[in-house]
């Protein structure tokens, strides 16, 4: 329904890549937790980083669902880290350089990101503003021909290697949620100091706190219009939500097959461990529920490619799949017994990386909080 011979062929190579140029140095990056930036040169010579970008730029221009082939075959080599490094800078700062920036910031930086010469990062999360958008405190006080940006960051994946940054900032602090606005700065630009911060999961990636001490940028910085960021940012939110949707069920899958190639080789009591009643019905619950969020977020994301706006299915999807995925973490690594417990064996890191899932990208409380304004308030987050 969704998969044609052509995307069945680059899920084979691109799987192929990650078994050759990642999957052998993923413990390395896990446990210096920074992922060598060669890769990202590697990745874009192959045209991953450009899938679904403009040839004009040097992308592909190709259908979601290359997109979620991407997603899904980034779950399976087990470093939540990598992954979100990955598609935190293709599908979250490249998002807002293709449908904010101008043609002159597009010409180098959209382009430079789709090669792997430069790596990006979106800044929206503070230490007092985390999913409360509208919360933000940096400012950007435009003084002639530049705008003046004081405030911090946190949280932010690829903030401490990134080569520019997306940043939200007031720039109309009387008007809450419309006084956002949207800006491009380089990492060289003074005033920018970023700090790792040593998380519980997602270990190779570089996540940060950022600071911006008087920093100085030019006024063709700013991407979009002024005080629109709000919208843009809820409406690239759909986007967002749905790749950690898809992030979701690709992982519970890669667990439960882990999980029931294991059972079916380890015994207790003189019989398979997957011959117990017990385990072969919590197995055919999660394998239900998998399922049920797979085909829901390859329904959302057609829809998607198709240009329709889908910001409560893909506030869905992540609510849903997350929890999903953490459930069957937990239970896959039950099942495991002590084993599961251990480093050396993969439920343990998948366990920890999946934990975010809830978290990133708005907490669970908040979205449920934004589906109920779109389903009972009727709150619509349409650019208009």
């Amino acid at each position: 329904m969704y998969f044609t011979e052509e995307h069945v062929m680059f899920r084979e190579g691109f799987r192929k890549f990650l078994e050759t140029e990642v999957v052998p140095f993923i413990d390395t990056w896990e446990s210096q937790g920074e992922i060598d930036r060669s890769i990202w040169k590697k990745m874009g010579d192959q045209g991953y980083l450009g899938l679904a970008y403009p040839e004009k730029y040097g992308g592909l221009n190709l259908d979601i669902f290359y997109t979620v082939i991407f997603l899904e075959e980034l779950q399976k080599i087990n470093s939540g880290g990598f992954a979100a490094a990955a598609w935190a800078h293709v599908y979250l700062a490249m998002t807002h350089l293709h449908h904010e920036a101008s043609e002159e910031i597009k010409n180098v930086y959209l382009s430079k990101s789709i090669s792997g010469d430069f790596l990006g990062c979106l800044c929206i999360s503070e230490p007092f503003a985390g999913s409360d958008v509208a919360g933000i405190r940096t400012k950007a006080i435009l003084e002639g021909d530049y705008w003046i940006i004081n405030g911090s960051k946190t949280f932010i994946t690829n903030g401490y290697l990134s080569d520019y940054l997306i940043v939200a900032a007031k720039t109309d602090s009387d008007k809450k949620a419309k006084g956002i606005s949207i800006f491009i700065l380089e990492r060289s630009m003074p005033g920018i100091h970023s700090n790792k911060l040593n998380k519980l999961g997602w270990r190779a990636s570089d996540t940060a706190e950022i600071s911006f001490q008087n920093v100085k940028i030019p006024r063709s910085n700013l991407l979009g219009e002024l005080n629109l960021g709000f919208n843009y940012l809820m409406e690239h939110f759909a986007l967002e939500r749905l790749v950690m949707g898809i992030n979701a069920h690709a992982r519970a899958e890669a667990a439960l097959a882990y999980t029931l190639a294991y059972l079916d080789e380890r015994k207790a009591f003189g019989k398979k461990i997957n011959e117990f009643q017990t385990i072969r019905h919590q197995i055919a619950e999660m394998a239900t529920e998998v399922e049920i969020v797979k085909q829901f977020n390859y329904q959302t994301a057609r829809r998607l490619g198709d240009a329709e706006y889908v910001v409560k299915e893909a506030t869905m999807s992540k609510l849903k799949s997350t929890k999903v995925a953490d459930d069957v973490m937990y239970k896959c690594l039950q099942f495991l017994g002590g084993y599961g417990y251990i480093e050396d064996y993969p439920l343990a890191r998948m366990f920890r990386d999946s934990r975010l899932g809830p978290i990133g990208g708005g907490t669970s409380e908040i979205l449920k909080e934004i589906l109920a304004k779109i389903i009972i308030d009727k709150k619509n987050y349409k650019i208009t």
